[in-house]
């Protein structure tokens, strides 16, 4: 094994870590991985596979050039995943020689996700040659892959928050006018962070432009993108389960705040 194989593989080892490391250490993911139903966690895991296989076109861990390595490299990344998730779990007493296979798969399975999407944007974390980078650019600089990178910023960041008490407990106690609030402060956040603030990353408006052509183009799609990632986290994690349609909503535009702004830093850092 070449020494740059060795080094994408210690990256990818070490950004699945970074990424997966806040929800080794939740209680309600320890105990989603026992009792949440299996075909969940089976609809989790062949929408990861995809997503994944596209995500290593936009910003793998190495460079590649057809989608059967992009594929590959998907199967790598969970792998890699699968071993830290696995080693964390033992270290934290999670998961003991005496615990049951469906418990130890049900926990291993709901961490690989995220920790995988870490492994792959080891490069983007941990930097990579500036060649690679460029071509990266290339790829991401189309609308598709605006709106994929922000659906991964989103997903990543709404798995955070979803299995939390916290986060259904806020969803209770808002009214319509906190909605409307939490709503367009979302919008204006995502808005600013992209554009106004001039990160690092961010698309630029050009002079001759006006405000609302970005705002329309991107900021309200990828909002759009923010509450679809949001609503299918909930349905996922059993959160929307016994709810009316109010408290759909209402669970769903708070969850779409952390999900908004993780879908707008993805365009930043990715």
């Amino acid at each position: 094994m070449s020494l740059r194989a060795i080094r994408d593989l210690g990256r990818a080892a070490g950004g699945a870590l970074v990424f997966s490391l806040p929800m080794l250490m939740t209680m309600e993911l320890w105990s989603l991985g026992i009792y949440l139903d299996r075909l969940r966690l089976l609809v989790l895991f062949a929408t990861a596979l995809p997503l994944l296989v596209a995500l290593s076109r936009y910003a793998g861990f190495e460079q590649t050039r057809h989608w059967t390595e992009d594929a590959v490299d998907a199967l790598i990344a969970l792998g890699i995943s699968g071993i830290v998730c696995m080693a964390s779990l033992l270290l934290f007493a999670t998961v003991t020689f005496d615990t049951s296979f469906d418990e130890v798969v049900g926990k291993l399975v709901i961490q690989m996700v995220p920790a995988s999407i870490g492994a792959l944007l080891a490069k983007s974390q941990f930097g990579g040659s500036s060649d690679e980078e460029d071509d990266d650019d290339a790829d991401r600089e189309t609308y598709g892959g605006e709106l994929f990178l922000m659906a991964v910023g989103a997903l990543f960041m709404g798995f955070n928050v979803a299995p939390t008490e916290e986060m259904m407990l806020i969803s209770f106690q808002m009214t319509e006018v906190h909605a409307l609030g939490l709503v367009l402060a979302s919008v204006a956040v995502m808005h600013c962070f992209v554009f106004a603030l001039g990160f690092s990353g961010g698309s630029e408006i050009s002079k001759d432009e006006p405000w609302w052509s970005p705002f329309l183009r991107l900021t309200l799609p990828g909002y759009v993108v923010a509450i679809s990632i949001s609503l299918y986290l909930l349905w996922l994690f059993a959160r929307l389960d016994g709810l009316s349609l109010g408290s759909i909503v209402m669970a769903t535009l708070v969850l779409a705040f952390p999900s908004a702004i993780g879908a707008a830093a993805a365009r930043l850092i990715l």
